[in-house]
């Protein structure tokens, strides 16, 4: 029999003149038969409103005063958002159904009241979620609890903090056993492997998949500049007049930028040429959360006519008056992409409209890639990968926290979360030995005794103090080290990373928040700054960069083989791509090309392996390391995403001894050990498995203390522990994400069976965009700019000279 609503919510629906659509009932009937459910909409489709539909269906039916629906989102802000949604329909039934929001901005006082008296909806995060069930009421608290709702699943599912949910949702589900799960997404690759992450120990026919209806196709474009398309860059501010003028000519526009460096330059670039005052404003996730509310309260009420922004506003935005995404330099992925083309017009029969503004040639033909991926509707892969021990040790001490615990049950509970449901009895008893002294190395130390094991085999926290300590520091979330931005009066602007604030000096300026900054003095947690009209830098922030996803990358390497497809191309993309297949060669599909010349007293090494900027710059590392020992007297690498380039003072005449596959089994590891990257990947799981405190009592530490602190036990554990768990934690990080060593190995197996060596008396086309990145890395003054530009100029008359 199919899913019936209730009357007064078909009355609300008709009474708007709509209808609930067949994502909606089906959501509706997966709620009444009790089962699980993943729900792949386009954006605009009522995603939301699906995901709820259940609840409030048999919160109408079956009234309650206990917690009813756990909504868990990757943002604060979208849990935020949803829940003024979400009031307005309840509201509007005049509906006896409390919602209430719990996150980190959470009153304490409020948070508190809510264990005792829960609303029958409570939006929150993986972390709050994880801290809710570190109190000893927590059984009390989610007894009756009847539906666990992910919103944006795709966006952490495969991360850190999906693994943090995942071991959540297990012990819930464990509380009551009749606990339904329902996940939501608009793009969603492998359902399949979703619905597996999704549901209890992994079975994936409990979870009903529910496809969403089709809504209309985009409408998306690529800005092709005045005048040619350039060589080199990424940020596309050279399209500042053109995006200006698309903005003037719309209600209301998006502006996406990769990084927040390139959105604080994106913003200046846009303001220089903003004749019309138009008011524009910039948001990313370093910028205060006053300011950031600021922003997004004047968005919601249409007082902004473009608003620039980084993945910070990639989720779940709901303004109605938005017409136009820009896209501002290449997408990295097509799944990315179509995330923020929905943030357009929002509505699922209205065609969202957005603009590509590729950075270069390179990024032109990634952004043609990414469109047809769009249109063909194909997803980027995801890489579900097994559960990290750094997030099991967390989630293991918050539930000793709320109690005592039996190791064999509590590996039962774990083992049904699909990212662990691998994990060994041996493993597990290492989490559970690393909790309770810190692994042998450390086990003289009291400090990191948190966990005792009494004759009976229960499992216990050794004393309060440490149940304190852990709701104090858990979190998956691990801060680089920043100092607060701040006025002389207190106004806090934001943050900075410390790296960057250790460059600069009284009387230097940057851009920030959209405003041009004086610093005025600096101590270890603060920069004060003032307004200045100085000339200023753009800030640096650290972090892994995006790389093109792998079918991005196919699909332009299929370009390249294809120069029947070229028509589709600008003049000047064309005109290159063919002096490219007459001056050296074109790589095909699955093929390595390395091209080899001399340029002004130097020997350079191109490899385009397209295999992403992190691959590349791993190999760069790796490669240079190995022409040392060969006695090529290498000098340095430059790397995009396409390539890379090193060189040196003596030529490569045998490239293939270069990429021999034990360069991971040596090199790789001997470049790791010796680099910061184990440094930095140990510093985060220390903290996120709880061995270092971030803040004590009514003290935090500074970011400075916090890597002073992981650099000694560092240090110890690599001289008495090697096989420690946190080394092979920080050595799995190290691998996947900051070496991107998957990728890295591809393109190893690949250069031993399809490379094909060009040798050339000079620079090559496809060259081009790599050696002008040689020598712009620091440049700050406009004659050394003007000096590159020359330079560049030049280089690029060799390349497409035809003889």
């Amino acid at each position: 029999m199919p899913a019936a609503l209730p009357a007064i919510i078909e009355s609300w629906f008709a009474a708007r003149g709509w209808r609930p659509r067949r994502h909606q009932m089906d959501m509706l009937a997966a709620g009444e038969s009790g089962d699980h459910a993943l729900l792949v909409a386009p954006t605009g489709a009522g995603k939301t409103l699906a995901g709820f539909l259940p609840s409030l269906a048999d919160l109408i039916r079956n009234p309650t005063d206990l917690l009813h629906t756990l909504y868990v989102s990757p943002l604060k802000a979208l849990a935020v958002d949803v829940r003024r949604n979400l009031l307005t329909p309840i509201e509007e039934m005049s509906l006896s159904i409390s919602v209430e929001t719990r996150t980190g901005d959470t009153p304490s006082d409020r948070k508190a009241r809510q264990r005792v008296r829960p609303p029958h909806i409570l939006l929150t995060t993986p972390e709050s979620l994880s801290l809710l069930l570190s109190y000893p009421d927590a059984a009390l608290l989610f007894s009756d609890l009847k539906t666990v709702i992910v919103d944006e699943v795709h966006a952490f599912a495969t991360q850190k903090r999906g693994d943090l949910l995942n071991l959540s949702m297990a012990r819930l589900q464990a509380i009551n056993p009749a606990l339904r799960r329902v996940a939501l997404s608009a793009t969603v690759a492998d359902v399949d492997a979703y619905r597996a992450w999704l549901a209890p120990d992994g079975d994936i026919d409990t979870v009903t998949p529910v496809m969403g209806e089709a809504g209309a196709e985009p409408n998306v474009a690529i800005l092709i500049p005045e005048g040619r398309v350039p060589w080199s860059g990424h940020s596309g501010k050279y399209a500042a007049k053109q995006v200006m003028a698309e903005i003037e000519a719309r209600q209301t526009t998006l502006v996406f930028c990769n990084t927040r460096g390139l959105a604080e330059l994106i913003f200046q670039e846009l303001w220089s040429v903003n004749d019309a005052n138009l008011p524009i404003a910039i948001h990313h996730g370093s910028l205060s959360i006053e300011a950031r509310r600021k922003v997004e309260s004047a968005m919601a009420a249409g007082k902004l006519r473009a608003l620039v922004a980084t993945a910070s506003l990639d989720l779940g935005v709901d303004w109605g008056n938005v017409d136009c995404v820009i896209q501002m330099g290449a997408p990295k992925g097509s799944s990315r992409l179509l995330q923020r083309i929905g943030r357009a017009n929002h509505r699922l029969d209205m065609a969202s409209e957005a603009i590509l503004i590729p950075g270069n040639r390179f990024e032109y033909l990634e952004a043609r890639a990414a469109l047809d991926a769009v249109e063909a509707g194909e997803r980027d892969a995801d890489d579900f990968r097994p559960g990290s021990l750094d997030v099991l040790a967390q989630h293991v001490m918050g539930l000793a926290c709320a109690g005592p615990f039996r190791a064999e049950e509590l590996l039962a509970e774990v083992q049904s979360a699909t990212p662990y449901s691998a994990l060994t009895r041996e493993a597990f008893d290492h989490v559970l030995h690393f909790i309770e002294g810190g692994g042998y190395a450390l086990r003289a130390y009291d400090r990191f005794k948190r966990l005792t094991q009494d004759a009976d085999g229960t499992w216990r926290v050794s004393h309060p103090r440490f149940i304190q300590q852990h709701r104090l520091n858990a979190g998956i979330i691990v801060d680089q080290p920043a100092l607060a931005v701040r006025f002389a009066n207190g106004r806090k602007l934001g943050t900075v990373e410390e790296g960057f604030a250790a460059q600069l000096r009284p009387g230097d300026s940057f851009f920030f928040s959209g405003m041009a900054l004086e610093v005025v003095r600096m101590d270890t947690s603060d920069l004060t700054v003032r307004a200045t009209s100085k000339q200023a830098r753009i800030p640096s922030w650290g972090g892994t960069r995006m790389a093109m996803s792998t079918r991005l990358a196919d699909r332009v390497r299929a370009f390249l083989a294809e120069p029947g497809a070229w028509h589709r191309f600008p003049e000047d993309v064309r005109e290159w791509l063919e002096m490219q297949k007459l001056r050296s060669a074109l790589p095909q599909p699955g093929q390595l090309l390395v091209e080899t010349f001399p340029h002004e007293g130097r020997h350079y090494l191109i490899c385009y392996s397209f295999e992403g900027w992190n691959a590349h710059q791993s190999l760069g590392m790796l490669l240079t390391r190995r022409m040392e020992s060969q006695g090529l007297m290498p000098l340095g690498f430059v790397s995009n995403d396409y390539a890379l380039a090193v060189y040196g003072l003596k030529p490569v005449t045998d490239p293939a001894s270069l990429f021999s596959a034990d360069i991971l089994d040596h090199e790789f590891v001997d470049w790791v050990e010796q680099s910061s990257l184990l440094k930095r990947a140990f510093r985060d799981v220390a903290v996120i498995s709880g061995l270092i405190e971030r803040q004590h009592p009514g003290k935090r530490k500074t970011g400075r203390q916090v890597t002073f602190s992981t650099d000694l036990i560092y240090d110890v554990l690599r001289k008495y522990q090697p096989d420690h768990l946190l080394l092979k934690a920080a050595w799995a990080d190290a691998r996947a994400r900051m070496t991107d060593v998957g990728r890295l190995g591809d393109l190893i197996d690949r250069a031993s069976q399809t490379m094909l060596h060009v040798t050339l008396d000079r620079v090559s086309p496809l060259a081009v965009p790599l050696l002008i990145l040689i020598g712009r890395e620091h440049v700050a003054q406009t004659a050394a700019e003007d000096a590159l530009l020359m330079e560049a100029e030049a280089l690029v008359a060799q390349a497409m000279r035809v003889d």
